[in-house]
C-alpha cells in the first residue's frame, strides 16, 4: 500500500485507528526526555495537552498551514515509532489528513523521512520510522518534527489529542545476544 515518492521519502495511506494503545515490549516511550514545542496554539490548547495522557484534551493550532510539532532531544536518540491519537468523529475538519515526519540535528537540516495520508482516523495511529531496507529499523536523531500539511474537509486549524514517541529498549549488556529479565539473573550474567 505504501509507495516510494521521487524524493526518497516513503508515502502511504492509513485508514481507521486503534482505540487501545498497544506497544511491543521491546520499545520504550522517549517523549519524556525531549523538549516539545509547536508552531502555534490557541490559548488554553497548548503543547502540554499533547503529553497529558488525557484523550479529552488536545493541542489546537492557530494560523496558516503547515502546523508543526517539534520534539528536540539533548543527545542523539534512536526512534522507531510515532503514535498519534486523532479523532475524526469528534474533530471533523480539524483532523489531520496529511502528515510529514522530518528528522535532523536541528531546524537547519531537517530531512523528510516519511509522508502519510490519514483517511478519517479515529484512535491511535501508528507511524513507523523504519525505512525500506530491513536493516533500517530506527532513526538516529536529535530532533523530530511532525508537520500537519493538510486537514480533512479543507480545515485550517488542527487538533491532535496525544503524541507518543518510541525507541528501542536498550540491552544493558551490549555483547550478549539475549536479555536477562530479573536482577538476580543479571547479577550472575558475566564471568569475572
Amino acid at each position: 500500500m505504501a509507495t516510494e515518492s521521487s524524493e526518497g521519502e516513503e508515502e502511504g495511506k492509513i485508514t481507521g485507528g486503534n482505540k487501545l494503545l498497544v506497544i511491543e515490549d521491546d520499545l520504550r516511550e522517549m517523549g519524556k526526555k525531549a523538549a516539545w514545542s509547536v508552531s502555534s496554539c490557541k490559548p488554553g490548547n497548548g503543547v502540554s495537552f499533547l503529553r497529558d495522557d488525557n484523550l479529552d484534551t488536545y493541542w489546537q493550532s492557530d494560523g496558516a498551514q503547515p502546523h508543526f510539532v517539534n520534539i528536540q532531544f539533548q543527545k542523539k536518540v534512536k526512534l522507531q515509532l510515532v503514535v498519534l491519537y486523532v479523532d475524526f468523529k469528534l474533530d471533523e475538519s480539524y483532523t489531520p489528513s496529511k502528515i510529514s515526519i522530518r528528522a535532523g540535528d536541528g531546524f537547519h537540516n531537517l530531512k523528510e523521512i516519511k509522508t502519510m495520508e490519514l483517511v478519517k482516523p479515529t484512535g491511535w495511529v501508528y507511524l513507523s520510522l523504519s525505512g525500506n531496507d530491513p536493516r533500517e529499523t530506527f532513526v538516529n536523531t536529535f530532533m523530530l518534527q511532525i508537520a500537519v500539511l493538510s486537514n480533512h474537509l479543507n480545515g485550517r486549524d488542527t487538533h491532535v489529542r496525544q503524541i507518543k514517541v518510541h525507541g528501542p529498549r536498550l540491552n544493558p549488556f551490549p555483547h550478549q545476544p539475549f536479555q536477562f529479565t530479573s536482577r538476580e539473573f543479571i547479577t550472575y550474567s558475566s564471568v569475572r
